[in-house]
């Protein structure tokens, strides 16, 4: 296993090994990485603290199913700093045992969410049974340790591969543009100097108008918010924690400025994180998707 000053990170996902999340670490690292599976959010937040890796890889957003409110509550629960970000499209495969077809399925399993992105597919084959599972690439490793012909699973083609499952169906999620964002977590450090995008939180009073008013000092200074997500605050029903990311840097002026504003009316204002967005390339991302169509699959009928 590398040490803390090994030149490849060790990066903590959320996931058995060839999760989309797995994928996402390779991206974001192309000279090289070594991921750190993680069973469930709460380890993956916890990976710094008990050495198991320098950096956390976090789902926060698919374009689809929308925010990962579980990692935004742990995001403002720890003291971990956003210094990255990448998005990856998700591709869903049918993937089951060498030698079965989808005349011998009787089931298929996966993460909920995935099955839910493939509604089309499940409803054109009503023989399948739907059995939600607690990751994607977990369920393909489990039905071929049981080697069961009846059984299938939907997660990525890397999941196929490093397991040694057959993709019977490739794309058949519902939606082409299904991406998730992921934030890359470490300890405080200085922000990046090419930064774009800066992530913060607030806390408002419970008065009416009070969201609104938050709006302006972005608003006045023609500041973009990308997107708002609220969490309830633990212990106060009907209280909540606003999510901002702005598509500035900490060292824009303006958003300075409209921070010093709002720090007078919210109750608090927390900084997340000064790093550069990779969400909107989207020519690029769809390119992505485009080279999953040009490989022969495996097809099995």
């Amino acid at each position: 296993m590398n040490n803390a000053s090994s030149s490849q990170p060790r990066v903590a996902f959320q996931g058995a090994r060839g999760a989309f999340s797995e994928s996402a670490v390779r991206k974001l690292f192309p000279l090289g990485a070594e991921p750190v599976p993680c069973r469930t959010f709460e380890d993956l937040f916890e990976a710094i603290d008990t050495g198991t890796a320098e950096l956390i890889l976090a789902p926060v957003e698919n374009t689809l199913a929308g925010p990962v409110y579980r990692c935004y509550d742990l995001l403002h629960e720890s003291q971990l700093q956003i210094i990255a970000e990448v998005v990856i499209p998700v591709v869903h495969c049918l993937i089951a045992c060498e030698g079965a077809t989808l005349a011998t399925l009787a089931t298929v399993e996966s993460h909920p969410v995935a099955l839910a992105q493939c509604e089309r597919f499940l409803r054109d084959h009503p023989t399948l049974q739907r059995k939600a599972a607690d990751d994607t690439a977990a369920s393909v490793e489990a039905i071929l340790a049981a080697g069961d012909l009846t059984r299938a699973a939907i997660a990525s083609a890397a999941a196929a591969r490093l397991y040694g499952g057959t993709i019977l169906r490739e794309h058949i999620e519902d939606d082409p543009n299904n991406f998730t964002r992921f934030a890359l977590l470490s300890p405080p450090r200085p922000y990046a100097p090419e930064a774009d995008t800066t992530s913060i939180a607030l806390t408002l009073p419970n008065v009416a108008g009070s969201l609104w008013k938050s709006l302006g000092p972005f608003a006045t200074r023609n500041l973009d918010l990308l997107n708002i997500v609220s969490r309830p605050l633990k212990g106060e029903p009907w209280h909540y924690r606003f999510f901002f990311d702005v598509a500035a840097p900490l060292s824009h002026r303006p958003l300075a400025d409209a921070l010093d504003e709002l720090e007078k009316s919210a109750h608090s204002v927390r900084i997340f994180g000064s790093y550069l967005s990779n969400r909107f390339d989207l020519a690029n991302q769809q390119a992505q998707i485009a080279g999953h169509t040009k490989g022969e699959v495996p097809r099995a009928d």
